[in-house]
Order: C-alpha cells, then sequence, then structure tokens
C-alpha cells in the first residue's frame, strides 16, 4: 500500500483500565480518508472501548491520539462531534417520545433566522434521508413506536448524513433485515467514495468481509493483526480471534468438548414457533428435567428478547410455551412464575436490592409463603444462611448489605433468590458476565449442582466458554433464527463462532 493515503487519525501506545481491569494494552490503530475498516474480535476484546476514545467518551488514557497528524485528547463527545468524528453505540440512544423527524436532527433542529424550529422542512428533509437508506416511515410518528430494525436505520441516518467525516458503526447491523444491510452497505460505500472514513465493528464477520477494505483483530485488550479484508478469510479471523494455548479458565474451551447424551428425563419446558418482530423467527425448543441448554448468538441475535418471552417479561407474537406439559397462559411474569419458571437477568440491578441485606434479596420471592399478614425476619434470616452455605456466599453473613459483595457474590444472591423457591425451569442470561476467573468458576459449579438436582435449564449468553462450559446441548440463534444445534457430539469454540 505504498499508494495509500497518509491516516486521517492515529492512535500510538493507548492504553486504558477500568479499576483493577486492563481494557486496553498498548494499541496502536490508524484509519485513512476513504476507508472502510473493520474491527473484530470477542466480547470485551477492547474494540469498542478503543472507538469511545476516539468519539470523546473516555477521556482517561494513556498513549497518543493524532489527528489530521496533530495531537487531541477530547474531554467530551462534544469535542469529537466539533471535530467531525460520530459514534452509533450498540446500545441505541434514540429519543423515544419525540417523532422520526426529531431524532434525524437531534441536537442540530433546522431553524430559521429567529431561531423558531421549521418543522416541515425537517420533516421533509428527515423523509429524503431516510429513503436513502430505502427507509420509509412517516417522519411525524413517534419514534419509539417503530419496530427496533426502524429505529436501529434511523440512529444510523441521523449519523451517516450529519456531515462528519468519521462514522463509528458499532454492531450496526444487529437487527436488520438482510435487504436492509444491503441498502446500509450501499450508503456506506458511497459514503467512502466521497472520502469519508468509516469504522465498523461487528461479531458478523460475514459482514465485515462484505464491506471493510481493512479488518483488525483484537484479543483481550491488545491489537492481534491488521490485514487487507481482501487478504484473509472468516476461518483466518476467527483463529486470530480466539488465539492458542490460553491457560485461563475463560479460554480453556478453545479446543474440542464432547456434550453430553442427551438427557433422559421428562420434558420441562416445550417453546413452540415462538415469533416477535424481528427478534424471533419461528424459535422452538425443548429443556428436559436434569439438562442444561445453551442458548449461543451474538449479541442483538435475539437471545435476551428470548429468556424474557420464556419468563412472560415479553409477549410473543405468535407461539406458545408449556411447563410440564401445561400451556403457559400469557400472564405476564406472575404466570411464569407460578407455574415454576425462574429468571436470572443479564443485569444484577435489574433484580435486586443493592442498599438491603442479602436475607431481604434472597427471600424476596416468597414472601408471600412465609407469611400474608406479617413478615417473619427470623424465618428469612434461615432461608438466606441456607442458601449461603450452599452456594458459598461470601461474606457468609444474612445482615451483609447486597451492595457490599463483589459482583460475583451478587450474582450468587440473584440464584438464592430463585432457588428458595424452588423452581422448576431456571432461565440464566448472561450468568458470567464481568466476573473473574474464579466467580465463573462457582457459577459453573452451582449450575452443575442444580442440573444434578433434575432441575432444567436455560443458558442463555453471547460468550461461547458460558455455553461450553455448562450446557449439554447448544443451540447457535442467528439474527433471531435458530441456526443450529449440537447435541452428543464434539463442539468448540471456532465452530459455534462460524454456526453464529
Amino acid at each position: 500500500m505504498a499508494d495509500a493515503p497518509p491516516p486521517i487519525l492515529s492512535l500510538v501506545g493507548v492504553s486504558k483500565a477500568f479499576g483493577g481491569v486492563q481494557a486496553l494494552q498498548d494499541v496502536d490503530f490508524t484509519l485513512r480518508a476513504g476507508e472502510v475498516h473493520g474491527l473484530v474480535g470477542e466480547n470485551g476484546a477492547g474494540k469498542s472501548t478503543m472507538m469511545k476514545i476516539i468519539a470523546g467518551v473516555h477521556a482517561d488514557y494513556a498513549g497518543r491520539f493524532l489527528l489530521d497528524g496533530r495531537e487531541v485528547r477530547f474531554r467530551s463527545t462534544r469535542d469529537a462531534h466539533a471535530a467531525g468524528i460520530a459514534m452509533v453505540h450498540q446500545e441505541l440512544s434514540i429519543a423515544p417520545d419525540l417523532s422520526v423527524a426529531e431524532n434525524v436532527f437531534l441536537g442540530t433542529q433546522i431553524t430559521n433566522r429567529l431561531g423558531m424550529v421549521q418543522w416541515r422542512r425537517m420533516a421533509q428533509e428527515a423523509e429524503s434521508l431516510l429513503a436513502r437508506l430505502g427507509v420509509h416511515a412517516d417522519p411525524r410518528q413517534q419514534m419509539g413506536d417503530l419496530p427496533i430494525g426502524m429505529q436501529q436505520l434511523v440512529e444510523i441516518a441521523r449519523v451517516l448524513f450529519s456531515g462528519a467525516r468519521i462514522i463509528i458503526l458499532d454492531e450496526p447491523t444487529s437487527a436488520l433485515s438482510p435487504p436492509e444491510i444491503a441498502r446500509l452497505f450501499s450508503a456506506l460505500r458511497h459514503l467512502r467514495a466521497a472520502g469519508r472514513s468509516i469504522v465498523f465493528i461487528s461479531h458478523f464477520i460475514d459482514d465485515i468481509l462484505s464491506i471493510a477494505d481493512t479488518v483488525t483483530v483484537f484479543r483481550n485488550g491488545r491489537k492481534i493483526m491488521t490485514v487487507p479484508a481482501a487478504d484473509t478469510t472468516k476461518g483466518g479471523l476467527i483463529q486470530s480471534m480466539i488465539g492458542r494455548g490460553h491457560a485461563e479458565l475463560e479460554e480453556s474451551y478453545t479446543n474440542d468438548i464432547r456434550l453430553a447424551a442427551p438427557a433422559a428425563g421428562p420434558v420441562v419446558l416445550e417453546a413452540d414457533g415462538l415469533c416477535l418482530g424481528r427478534s424471533l423467527r419461528d424459535v422452538s425448543l425443548s429443556v428436559r428435567a436434569g439438562e442444561v441448554v445453551g442458548i449461543y448468538g451474538f449479541m442483538g441475535c435475539g437471545q435476551a428478547e428470548l429468556a424474557r418471552v420464556l419468563f412472560g417479561k415479553m409477549t410473543p407474537e405468535r407461539g406458545s410455551i408449556r411447563v410440564a406439559g401445561r400451556r403457559l397462559r400469557r400472564g405476564g411474569t406472575a404466570g411464569a412464575r407460578r407455574a415454576g419458571v425462574a429468571f436470572v437477568p443479564d443485569s444484577r440491578r435489574a433484580m435486586l436490592f443493592h442498599q438491603e441485606p442479602v436475607y431481604k434479596n434472597t427471600s424476596i420471592s416468597i414472601l408471600g409463603r412465609l407469611s400474608r399478614l406479617f413478615l417473619k425476619p427470623a424465618q428469612e434470616r434461615a432461608l438466606a444462611q441456607r442458601q449461603i452455605e450452599a452456594l458459598r456466599i461470601r461474606p457468609p453473613r444474612v445482615d451483609a448489605l447486597l451492595g457490599a459483595l463483589s459482583g460475583g457474590n451478587q450474582q450468587k444472591v440473584a440464584l438464592a433468590k430463585w432457588l428458595t423457591y424452588p423452581p422448576k425451569v431456571l432461565v440464566l442470561s448472561e450468568p458470567t458476565r464481568g466476573m473473574d476467573v474464579g466467580a465463573k468458576d462457582e457459577v459453573v459449579k452451582i449450575v452443575h449442582g442444580l442440573k444434578a438436582q433434575g432441575l432444567a435449564v436455560v443458558i442463555v449468553s453471547s460468550e461461547p466458554e458460558t455455553v461450553l462450559s455448562m450446557a449439554d446441548r447448544i443451540l447457535v440463534l442467528r439474527k433471531g433464527e435458530l441456526v443450529r444445534e449440537f447435541a452428543d457430539e464434539i463442539v468448540s469454540k471456532d465452530r459455534l463462532l462460524e454456526a453464529a
């Protein structure tokens, strides 16, 4: 690439830590004008952290940041915007109560010389911009009423047509259908031809190879390689992402794993033909007593929605769920709990009270059983103490405030909340996310113990190590569809990545 233009952006020796966790370590990165640069790597590899430094989200880092050859250090996203850098984050940042047009021009409303918003012109221009992405939506419609895929396209449109010369897209195709992806890629090619620079982060390697000129691979906070997209393959990128010879627990399932023979127990959970917008498309599965079924897929593939549907937090448009042979009525989470379904979400904050002691967090799901009129703290403490001992919660004190516990021990309390019930089916969403090696190992042992007690367990995760370490059978979800089942066979991390 001797005739390649000079970099428009360079990072030199950039490092970033969060507490004691090193998110980036001595990373060099360059982006050229008129280039689509793809970033790939596993969850937590450092891709998004680096992009947030470029976008002004993280100002505290070591190393040098050069823009047009001059060193800069953004203190806010406003600084990055002023320099012509815009980012579409993986977590949508829409304003659901505003109109589509207001979201397209969020922060840049069209006004006249008197400072009055020109609503009609704004609606017309928003409609025109969206049409360039093949999106036909009423610009006056409330944003929150649109399906998630349409919301994502509106947010992408806002950034693509903002005039930014450097555009960062984090998992932009996670909720898009193939025709929408094709229209997005067409728009990106036009922007590239106009000299704009685009960073494209995705777990979908096929998408990366379809649109990127250059690909950089991250692993464990380090840049592993940068290569022209034409000179690599999907298999080669996966191998670079995973690496070889790591001894840590989270890397110990790189080699082949023999999945257990199918469980012989009765079917406890059965889902048939579940459909939910673009998130779930005709999903059917079953789980037997004493079986752990892993649902694996990349972020945004629909696994989070599936977990919520199984627990009644979301209502499918079509399909049915049976627990122990009885159809689960659409009675929300209360009906699911009565049927024997328990759910631990990926966010512990969504279900725990951090300013309350452990025993209150443990007993919250069964207060109605303990007393209909008056609480019985002694009974609550006794129940909590049994779970503390069984799950090895540390410190082993029922009166300890939950917020004082480590993340791994808070996750154990989240499990304890349901195991006092006890359930027939336990759905765990990202049960080891954010944990250190030792805490992950303890959660794995707990799940294996629950399986031995005859529970039907569903593990929903975007981390291949998690499902490989816990599941007897693995179902792969891709863009809302179950595309592969691994059962009673040899499976490896790279095979899971390939299927997803």
